[in-house]
């Protein structure tokens, strides 16, 4: 879309997406990317909202309790299908036994350890254009905002805008990370899908609340003024000062900066908005009351998001899980209105049922997809033994970081000791005695917007329920750096 604090939660590190980052990257959890991408903000404690998941140190100790004996590599490997590549060209036959293990799901979480890896990113395109060719799939979701989602839809459907100016506009600040170039490969495929099938096609959405454009703004007051023009003032006076006039890495930077109270009062003014809204009749076109209830919904989200008090641990904390939970209510919103499934890119923590840090990210977004969807929700989540990766270093600055081989210990170092060099896995059919070792927590690289982070101590079959691992990754390539 998309951390804690400097010296022990480094919180609003990317008022979005930043998947895997600091606290839920936000655009990742707590590690977060997560995904929230709110750059460090100092508040006297110097916390830093971040919504991305984090990370793991390059050295990690080894873990006494590991067991990394040949029994277990042999049973992971009995279960384990080997990859062809992670590219998205060409035949994907060798992904078919994931079609088995993705089984009726309406939505799919596939993570990434890392927020800034090529081969994570490609994955996830050629992954999404298997499953719309054999899984009838049609939604790509994004930790990114509502309104980014939006103007990327436009895009894939009607070939509004230009795609590079619309993630060069959007994708700032935490969220910089999904400006690359294997993000715009897949929206320039999803294009060219619907050009070839206008009656079925591919939808591109954002789930997190780290900012809201301009144009949500008009929708929602657009709407009013069109079926119930006399409420216009009213609205007008609770949006006052809210509807972004600067880029959207400024305007997060600002809001962060706001105090407290005003931030309080803001997010109070957006929730009458909605109240307001909700109260009125649908009219005639109830599908068109229902977006506008939802944008305004995404409008509050942003600014509820917001207002907590980040010198605060337990605010912080309620704020990373008000997140997560705030990502799966927008993507079942979507699946449920749009009907389509959708396959959802997040980092590995916030497609997880499991969070390796509770005091900081109490419950993640895998976890409220799980409580909604049961079995209509499957976890995939990414590993890899060695490979780089860009995150921002503790100088502010962006850097190419390169990790060599998985230290003792680790889930990695087991994992990479299949024969294969890539390949899928279903942990919940795994045999023992790797069910056992993999129902253990040891350390596990989940790496957000900012490095070093970690270790965390992860126990991947109760986090996830299928895995992929992947022997070498390289860094992304971002556009526009």
């Amino acid at each position: 879309m998309l951390a804690v604090a400097e010296a022990g939660l480094s919180l609003c590190r990317r008022v979005f997406p930043t998947p895997g980052g600091r606290p839920a990257g936000w655009s990742g959890p707590g590690p977060g990317r997560e995904p929230w991408i709110m750059k460090r903000h100092r508040t006297g404690l110097a916390l830093a909202l971040l919504l991305t998941l984090g990370t793991v140190a390059a050295g990690v100790a080894p873990a006494a309790s590991a067991t990394t004996s040949g029994p277990v590599v042999h049973a992971l490997e009995s279960g384990a299908h080997p990859l062809r590549t992670v590219e998205p060209q060409g035949d994907t036959s060798d992904l078919r036994p994931l079609d088995g293990m993705i089984g009726g799901a309406r939505v799919v979480g596939l993570g990434e350890a890392t927020h800034s890896s090529h081969d994570f990113f490609a994955l996830k395109h050629r992954v999404f254009r298997h499953l719309v060719e054999e899984k009838g799939f049609r939604t790509f979701a994004l930790e990114g905002s509502w309104s980014t989602g939006q103007r990327l839809d436009d895009y894939v459907l009607h070939g509004k805008g230009d795609p590079r100016r619309i993630m060069r506009e959007e994708f700032q600040r935490d969220y910089l990370w999904w400006n690359n170039t294997d993000y715009l490969a897949l929206v320039e495929w999803m294009r060219a899908y619907n050009l070839r099938h206008p009656h079925d096609p591919v939808r591109f959405m954002g789930d997190d609340i780290g900012w809201v454009g301009p144009e949500l703004y008009d929708a929602v007051t657009d709407y009013v003024a069109r079926t119930r023009p006399e409420l216009t003032a009213r609205f007008d006076e609770l949006y006052r000062g809210l509807r972004p006039t600067v880029a959207t890495g400024t305007y997060m930077e600002q809001y962060l900066n706001k105090p407290y109270a005003e931030r309080r009062e803001m997010a109070d003014r957006t929730g009458q908005a909605l109240e307001l809204l909700k109260r009125q009749s649908p009219g005639a076109d109830r599908a068109a009351y229902e977006r506008a209830v939802q944008n305004a919904t995404a409008l509050d989200q942003v600014a509820r998001q917001y207002a907590f008090d980040f010198t605060d641990p337990r605010q912080i904390a309620a704020s990373m899980r008000y997140r997560d939970s705030a990502m799966a209510a927008n993507v079942l919103w979507w699946q449920r209105h749009t009907g389509t499934k959708v396959l959802l890119a997040a980092h590995d923590a916030h497609v997880g049922y499991r969070t390796y840090d509770p005091a900081n990210y109490p419950k993640m977004q895998g976890a409220f997809l799980h409580d909604r969807l049961g079995s209509g929700y499957v976890s995939v989540g990414l590993t890899f033994d060695r490979g780089s990766f860009n995150a921002t270093g503790q100088d502010g600055a962006i850097h190419r970081w390169t990790l060599g081989p998985a230290g003792p210990g680790t889930n990695e170092r087991t994992l990479d000791r299949v024969r294969y060099r890539d390949y899928v896995l279903d942990l919940r059919r795994v045999a023992a005695p790797a069910r056992e070792w993999l129902d253990r927590a040891r350390p596990t690289r989940s790496i957000g917007t900012d490095y070093p982070d970690g270790p965390h101590d992860i126990a991947l079959a109760s986090t996830h329920d299928i895995l992929i691992h992947l022997h070498r990754v390289e860094a992304a390539r971002l556009r526009d750096q």
